[in-house]
């Protein structure tokens, strides 16, 4: 009978319990809770005519409606809950999704410096969650400063300068004077220039509500490996900074350049005839120069032949022999003269190199010349013999 007693009495107070109505329960904006809304940025300083937008973040362990509003909010502002692209009064919350939600503050016209506070409200399926928003108006906005570049990653080879084309704007109604720095790879110089002058070590000037336009150039202080090098720059001042990512990302690269065997650009030729010559096409660089065209240019009635005039492929840090057969103009002098040599591959710069080549005559007529010589000299002893017999 005691355990039958004991038996009703549990039972009765599920019955209570199931019967009690929902409680409200009110969150301060952590995200542990069961519904909660808050902002990055609770508190913030804005000019008298400035319009502010706050990114709103809410979120709910529940699936259920939740009404958007603002209480305490000063007389002659308006407030607007903007979501994809529209103004909205409410928002469906999925459990543990947070949507993206914009609040959007117009202060009055005439309004008066000063701290203003009011609330952020969302109320949903008897819960509320309140979060505090205060506003410091001022006559004049401070100074605000941002750094940005439509092209923040550069592309290029391994001995290119990087440029980049940075705006530093500021967006207050104050002037400020910053310096600029730069956190880079010691294997780049960086210098800034703005209007055409160097200012890579003096503060420049930004006037309020205005931008100016800065050119970041990273030298390479020597050969660089195919990767990318990260450059951090700051503008700095009056208790205020900008930062920008740039990054530099070398590609590789082919570095052509045409020698010969013994590293001497000289050779000799002979009139009458074609005279072979060896060059060596090398490939210095980090990547391979594919498909590439050999050419030659020489003095006016010349003849010059390459073999081979085509090159499918020089692997990087490697090298292919030419041939350069070289025919003198019949009417050419002994003499020195200059051929170029050029190298031009199908992604890249064309190389090219001068040879000096030394003519010479042709050791027949020197043979002739001798022989000459022999008869004529033949001849007068012949006439010296006779003629001395008399």
């Amino acid at each position: 009978m005691r355990h039958l007693r004991f038996l009703l009495f549990v039972i009765l107070l599920a019955t209570l319990a199931l019967g009690l109505p929902s409680t409200v329960l009110a969150q301060d904006g952590s995200p542990s809770g069961p519904l909660w809304i808050n902002t990055d940025y609770p508190s913030i300083v804005v000019g008298a005519d400035e319009t502010v937008t706050l990114n709103l973040r809410i979120g709910s362990t529940l699936a259920h409606t939740v009404d958007l509003a603002v209480t305490g909010l000063p007389k002659g502002w308006t407030a607007e809950f903007r979501g994809a692209g529209r103004v909205i009064q409410s928002v469906y919350l999925a459990p543990d999704v947070s949507p993206d939600i914009d609040l959007r503050l117009i202060p009055s016209e005439g309004v008066t410096p000063g701290t203003y506070e009011f609330t952020v409200v969302a109320r949903g399926s008897g819960l509320t969650a309140e979060f505090p928003i205060e506003l410091n108006v001022k006559d004049k906005l401070p100074a605000q400063l941002t750094f940005e570049t439509e092209f923040p990653t550069i592309r290029s080879g391994s001995d290119a300068t990087f440029s980049f084309s940075t705006t530093l704007k500021n967006d207050g109604d104050e002037d400020i004077t910053v310096v600029l720095t730069a956190d880079a790879p010691r294997e780049f110089a960086v210098t800034f220039r703005a209007s055409g002058r160097d200012i890579t070590n003096l503060p420049t000037d930004i006037a309020a509500g205005s931008s100016q336009t800065i050119t970041i150039s990273a030298e390479p202080l020597t050969t660089l490996a195919v990767g990318s090098y990260p450059i951090n720059v700051k503008a700095e001042g009056d208790n205020l900074d900008a930062a920008l990512s740039l990054t530099a990302e070398v590609v590789g690269q082919p570095q052509l350049s045409i020698t010969a065997p013994d590293g001497r650009l000289s050779g000799e030729a002979v009139l009458g005839s074609s005279t072979p010559i060896k060059l060596i096409l090398k490939n210095s660089g980090n990547s391979p120069a594919v498909g590439v065209t050999l050419s030659a240019t020489a003095p006016a009635g010349w003849t010059v032949t390459l073999d081979p005039e085509q090159i499918l492929e020089v692997p990087a840090e490697g090298e292919v022999e030419v041939t350069a057969n070289i025919e003198p103009a019949e009417k050419a002098i002994a003499g020195d003269y200059v051929i170029t040599f050029r190298a031009q591959p199908n992604e890249g710069a064309s190389k090219s190199a001068e040879f000096r080549v030394t003519v010479q005559t042709s050791t027949l007529w020197g043979f002739a010349g001798v022989a000459l010589i022999a008869v004529a000299v033949a001849v007068v002893g012949l006439a010296v013999v006779r003629f001395g017999r008399r």
